[in-house]
């Protein structure tokens, strides 16, 4: 059982932070795209035999590997980026995948999910990945999803990858360096893959996280006057809009690794079973930071159109306090520029003087009222 405890520690590595601060490789590692030279979608196929990875003279194809595990046990894990439905169906084919989970294999676009079927289970991973900004703008772009669909199955599995993001290369050496990890069959690796894809959620929420205080910091913080408006807003709607992607990843897989973590399944290794418990109560955390930013922008939003509001507020009390103002020399001089014979004071050697004093008076203590009343 030293395995099982050791289990954390070589599926889930230090996870470095995610803010500032192709083709087949040597021994089949999974590498992150396909050469456009190579013909075939398959990136890696390897034989686990005793958790070892068989050596062939030169690199099996899928339907070699699927002979020797049947010959000589073990299992397959093959690797797959973006095939096309004729590059997909002589494995799906050798393999007697069901035709409803390769279509969904191949189209992609899947929310996260698991599919039980005969021989296999299916599921699917929506991968994130943060995407590094100087700075938030209204057209930033924080996060990249991708898909990872896995085919489980008694003695094979076979990986689908629709993305440029989610490697996978790095797992697999991990788990090449544990044999008696891999001694358990493909469902350690199905575990593999949903702790992996889960930590990549922890590590991006946390880089969210930072974005969200950045922003909820320059709404809240006094001097925004030279501040543009509506940037804000903007930026706060586009972050909003890509919390929403992140929450179409992380949502609908809770219920898949609960089932993987509480319903026994015979593809399931009893022993692989208990850690996805583990998996599900980190995917449950994340899921519930999500929704804590989706509810903590809907404020940061509300509370910067009120500030909008108010500022354009205190703008029309200034224009109106000063047309107020303005109001008193144009009455006076509207009265006196009215050209009649017989008005009061028109010929009076003070007249000009008074009536200059009288309006500067009124227009001062108008002006002192307003401002003493917060107007201006």
């Amino acid at each position: 059982m030293s395995m099982i405890r050791d289990l954390r520690a070589v599926v889930r590595p230090a996870r470095p932070s995610l803010r500032k601060g192709g083709g087949r490789m040597d021994n089949g590692a999974y590498d992150t795209t396909r050469d456009p030279g190579t013909p075939s979608a398959v990136v890696d196929c390897a034989v686990y035999r005793d958790g070892s990875r068989v050596v062939f003279p030169q690199a099996p194809t899928p339907q070699e590997a699927m002979r020797q595990v049947r010959r000589d046990g073990g299992f397959v894990w093959i690797g797959l980026h973006e095939p096309t439905e004729a590059e997909f169906a002589g494995i799906a084919s050798e393999f007697g995948l069901h035709p409803l989970a390769v279509e969904d294999a191949v189209q992609a676009h899947q929310r996260p999910k698991l599919e039980r079927y005969d021989d296999s289970l299916f599921t699917v991973f929506k991968t994130i990945h943060y995407v590094e900004h100087d700075r938030l703008t209204a057209n930033s772009e924080v996060v990249e999803t991708g898909e990872v669909m896995c085919f489980t199955g008694k003695d094979f599995f076979i990986t689908v990858r629709h993305g440029g993001q989610g490697s996978l290369r790095a797992l697999r050496h991990r788990l090449q360096d544990d044999p008696e990890l891999l001694a358990k069959g493909p469902s350690a690796v199905l575990h593999a893959i949903a702790d992996h894809v889960v930590d990549g959620y922890i590590a991006v929420a946390d880089a969210v996280q930072d974005d969200i205080d950045e922003v909820e910091t320059e709404v809240f913080s006094p001097g925004r006057k030279g501040t543009p408006r509506g940037t804000d807003a903007s930026r706060i709607y586009q972050l909003k809009r890509e919390v929403l992607e992140f929450k179409r990843a992380v949502s609908p897989l809770l219920r898949p690794m609960q089932l993987l973590s509480e319903r026994p399944m015979r593809l399931v290794d009893p022993d692989i079973q208990k850690y996805f418990r583990d998996v599900a109560d980190h995917l449950a955390r994340v899921q519930e930071q999500v929704i804590g930013f989706d509810e903590l922008l809907n404020s940061i939003l509300q509370a910067n159109l009120a500030q909008a509001s108010v500022a354009q507020n205190e703008d029309m009390r200034k224009i109106t306090s000063w047309a107020a103002i303005i109001a008193v020399p144009t009455m006076v001089c509207g009265v006196y520029g009215m050209n009649f014979d017989y008005m009061p004071e028109l010929h009076w050697k003070y007249g000009y003087p008074v009536v200059m004093s009288a309006m500067v008076a009124l227009c001062v203590g108008i002006h002192r009222t307003l401002k003493r009343n917060g107007w201006l």
